[in-house]
Formats: structure tokens, sequence, C-alpha cells
């Protein structure tokens, strides 16, 4: 069972992000937050995630329809800086309506997910 731990919003030329983080041991706790999420946030643009297990050592990132690179592995890459397992991070998006292009996407999932951790 995933474990609710933080959250954080941050809004960005009307984009709303919210991070998310998770304890989390196993992909199924990971799906079952993800769901949870998905169920909670209907209207959200994207849900992008990374997380970091343990046993067996498993990450992954997920940019959930963002262009490419933008937001699953930024995600990624903070966690494993900060040298976090067992967890995963969710940043649900709320497009406002103005393009953040590629730099301004990463900055803000590496922004998220840097203020979720603290």
């Amino acid at each position: 069972m995933a474990d609710f731990v933080n959250s954080v919003e941050i809004v960005e030329k009307k984009s709303r992000f919210i991070g998310f983080l998770y304890h989390c041991k196993t992909a199924q706790d990971v799906q079952d937050a993800l769901n949870e999420l998905k169920a909670e946030h209907k209207k959200a643009t994207h849900i992008c995630y990374a997380y970091s297990l343990s046993n067996p050592f498993l990450e992954k990132a997920v940019d959930d329809g963002e262009p490419g690179g933008t937001a699953g592995r930024p995600i990624l890459s903070v966690i494993q800086k900060k040298g976090v397992r067992d967890a995963c991070v969710f940043v649900v998006r709320y497009f406002g309506g103005i393009k953040l292009g590629a730099g301004g996407l990463v900055r803000m999932y590496t922004k998220t997910t840097s203020e979720v951790l603290k």
C-alpha cells in the first residue's frame, strides 16, 4: 500500500503543478497511488511521475503526454540526486493556456519535485 507523505503546489504562467510524494515499496503501490490521483484529478491535463524502488531495484519515468524527456526524466533525476528510494513523485499538471516550452517544463517539473522532497 502506498503511503502519502507530502504535497506542494506551484503556479507558473497560469499552469498549476501539484507535486505528491508517496512512499511505495512495489510497482503495484505506484499503480494504486496513480489510480487514486487519476480519480481525484479527473480534469488534470497530465499526471507525470517517476519512482525508485529498492527491492528489487526498479526505476521508471513517465511523461504522460508531455514532450519526451520534459517531465518524467526530470522528476527521476531529482529523486536520484537526492538518493531517495522506495518513493514515487507524481506531478499533476493543469494547463493554464500559456505554453512553457521544453525548458520551462523541465524547470517546473524539477522545481516541483525538489519542493515536494524537502
